[in-house]
């Protein structure tokens, strides 16, 4: 299993410059990944257009949306954009996509919110066929197109991994609430007679260092998932603040069956970056 490190782009106040940095980063000390969340009515950077950021100052680390909102968006400018971020990494893009939990991302951008499962799916039946009206000049040992993944828990969601996609991202949780849905995914996958397995991809939070680091990284939680009422707080409560909790969690996602997990950072301090490279390589 692989692991990567989120982007800082959800935070209030976070400076381009702290963005480029934590690409670098992540990159100098090997870490696998770069990840990006989506909101619409939120502090913080498009996602696409900060991959595409830290593509130009990175040259190897894979790029993945885990997800952006698919339905706030035109499918064929977001098929272009894709291709555009996978063009200009030289084929590092991994395009996760799923129907957001939040209706006020919808009313703001205008959009109804009870077609959001009907558009995505939509989506995901046109975009590789707008990626390859629009040929990618990308190096021949790379994918010519990005892998599609799609992310939600609902018996929808697994459907649409079966029929559309390469792969699929779990929300989080515990390494058991990534089991069941892997076994969804996978079954979904045979159901639909597909060859071979889909991708696995999994994601969870981290605040290490001091006291209050972690307070911040709880904080952070609290205002990003408030929307969920009192189940914020079983959020909060797996929220990784220690090497050993990083290191089982880790494990346990590996012995799931997980291919990539990317662990995203509630504190946007740079040298959150360094402390989870040290952890992962100790």
């Amino acid at each position: 299993m692989r692991v990567g490190v989120g982007l800082p782009t959800t935070f209030p106040d976070v400076s381009g410059t702290l963005i480029i940095d934590w690409a670098r980063s992540a990159e100098a000390h090997g870490l696998a990944s770069l990840g990006v969340l989506d909101r619409a009515v939120h502090d913080g950077y498009e996602p696409l257009v900060a991959l595409a950021s830290a593509a130009a100052v990175t040259s190897n680390i894979e790029l993945v949306t885990m997800i952006v909102i698919g339905p706030l968006r035109n499918t064929a400018v977001l098929a272009r954009q894709s291709a555009s971020v996978h063009a200009l990494s030289r084929g590092r893009l991994s395009l996760g996509l799923s129907i957001g939990a939040r209706k006020d991302d919808y009313d703001a951008a205008g959009i109804d919110y009870a077609s959001r499962g009907r558009r995505l799916t939509e989506q995901l039946a046109s975009m590789r066929d707008l990626w390859d009206a629009r040929p990618l000049p990308v190096p021949p040992q790379r994918s010519p197109l990005p892998q599609l993944l799609v992310g939600g828990g609902s018996d929808a969601s697994f459907a649409r991994v079966a029929r559309y996609c390469d792969g699929y991202i779990h929300g989080g949780g515990p390494p058991r609430a990534f089991t069941r849905a892997a076994d969804k995914a996978r079954a979904a996958w045979a159901d639909a007679g597909r060859p071979g397995r889909p991708h696995l991809w999994g994601q969870g939070y981290f605040a290490l260092g001091d006291q209050a680091t972690i307070d911040a990284g709880t904080a952070y939680l609290r205002d990003y998932y408030a929307f969920t009422g009192p189940y914020v707080e079983r959020i909060v409560a797996e929220l990784l603040t220690t090497p050993q909790s990083i290191t089982q969690f880790v494990r346990g996602y590996a012995e799931a069956g997980c291919d990539h997990l990317v662990l995203f950072p509630t504190v946007a301090h740079l040298d959150q970056v360094e402390r989870l490279a040290t952890v992962l390589a100790g």
